[in-house]
Formats: structure tokens, C-alpha cells, sequence
């Protein structure tokens, strides 16, 4: 239903570093990339992650309520993908562990990118 998710930077090459890094992880790598904007997927039939300078000139900001979540393996894989962005500078939104409030097995680590943006690094396997 998706087809990709795109979020905003103030600063792209820093934006890209960080997503370079984290996103391979997860076995995305880049798949488009122009001056103002770079995309991440693994291939056409997943949904991709795009970067941007917004288009309006302003500041790009952060939407409350707004996440993206990113599907792990498993729980080791979020645990590391979790602790791989805390070391490329984002910030911590939430440990990995299993979420009360959450579906059965739902193991989740949540953390806000450079910009300020939310992610989450989540599996449902056992």
C-alpha cells in the first residue's frame, strides 16, 4: 500500500551519512539521488525512504504524531540497528524491549534521527 516515506532535512549530506550507515543495515541502499533529495529501498516491490530539503525553501520540521518504522529480522538485529543510530548522533525515544501496549512479540527500539524526525526499529518474531 505504501510505496515510500519521505522526511525532511535541513542539512541532506549529513542526513545521508547517517542513513547510509543505519539504512544498511537493513540491507537498503540508495536508489535515487539529486541535489535536494535521496532515496532508500531494497528494491521495487518495498517501500522506500526518501530525504529532502523541502521544496518550499523553509525549514524542514518535524510533524507531531508522525513515525517511521523500520521492519527488522529480529530482536537482535533491532537491538543493533537501535544502538547504531544512538552512535550516529540520534537521540533516544525508547529502548529496545517489548511494548505492553503493543501486539503480542512486538519488540521495538525508538529514537529521533538528526533532524529530529521519529523512527523505530521494530520485529514481531518470537
Amino acid at each position: 500500500m505504501i510505496g515510500y516515506v519521505t522526511i525532511g532535512t535541513n542539512d541532506l549530506q549529513k542526513a545521508a551519512a547517517f542513513f547510509d550507515d543505519l539504512l544498511s543495515m537493513v540491507g537498503a541502499t540508495r536508489t535515487m539521488s539529486t541535489e535536494r533529495f535521496i532515496a532508500w529501498g531494497k528494491g521495487r516491490k518495498d517501500t522506500g525512504l526518501g530525504v529532502t530539503m523541502p521544496f518550499d525553501g523553509n525549514p524542514a520540521t518535524v510533524g507531531n504524531g508522525v513515525m517511521v518504522a523500520l521492519e527488522a529480522l529480529g530482536r537482535p538485529q533491532v537491538d543493533a540497528v537501535y544502538k547504531k543510530a544512538l552512535a550516529l548522533g540520534a537521540t533516544d525515544e525508547g529502548a529496545p524491549g517489548l511494548r505492553e501496549d503493543g501486539p503480542p512479540n512486538f519488540y521495538a527500539g525508538y529514537f529521533r534521527d538528526l533532524d529530529g524526525n521519529k523512527f523505530n526499529i521494530f520485529t514481531m518474531a518470537a
